[in-house]
């Protein structure tokens, strides 16, 4: 055997046949800061079940399907059956079987489960700092993203 470096996967992103169901909205930039808003318009009683998680222009947040809120620019994902532990967009998917992509994945990313996989722009986003939605953890990610314009 060689000692040569692994070569990283490559794959094209593709239409899914079938939707996988959304259980988390993903949003950049200007559709990020209108779901912010709308979480924040959100009665108490409809938070729960639902957990957030954002970084300088991406908020996502996670729950049930029709318990996810929507705005303009927002994007859904969802747990792929085929890999264990793999979040994809609901519609699209990469060409190469998941399981191999998860194993890759999981390689580069140990101990953090779940892992979101993004086409554009492209990121592998762990899940698993998710934290319950409130209106405290709002205004923190709205703090943060006030300090991270300055």
């Amino acid at each position: 055997m060689s000692g040569g470096a692994v070569k990283p996967l490559e794959w094209r992103w593709r239409p899914r046949a079938e939707p996988l169901p959304a259980q988390a909205a993903v949003a950049w930039g200007a559709a990020a800061r209108g779901l912010h808003e709308r979480l924040l318009q959100l009665p108490q009683e409809q938070q729960v079940g639902l957990s957030a998680m954002a970084a300088r222009d991406l908020l996502v947040v996670t729950g049930e399907a029709d318990a996810l809120p929507w705005v303009d620019g927002i994007a859904y994902a969802g747990p792929t059956p085929e890999a264990p532990g793999l979040w994809l967009p609901t519609v699209e998917a990469p060409d190469l079987p998941l399981d191999l992509i998860a194993r890759s994945l999981q390689r580069e990313h140990p101990k953090r489960q779940p892992l979101l996989l993004w086409p554009r722009p492209a990121f592998v986003l762990p899940l698993d700092r998710l934290l319950p939605l409130s209106v405290e953890l709002l205004a923190r990610i709205g703090t943060h993203w006030s300090g991270a314009r300055a």
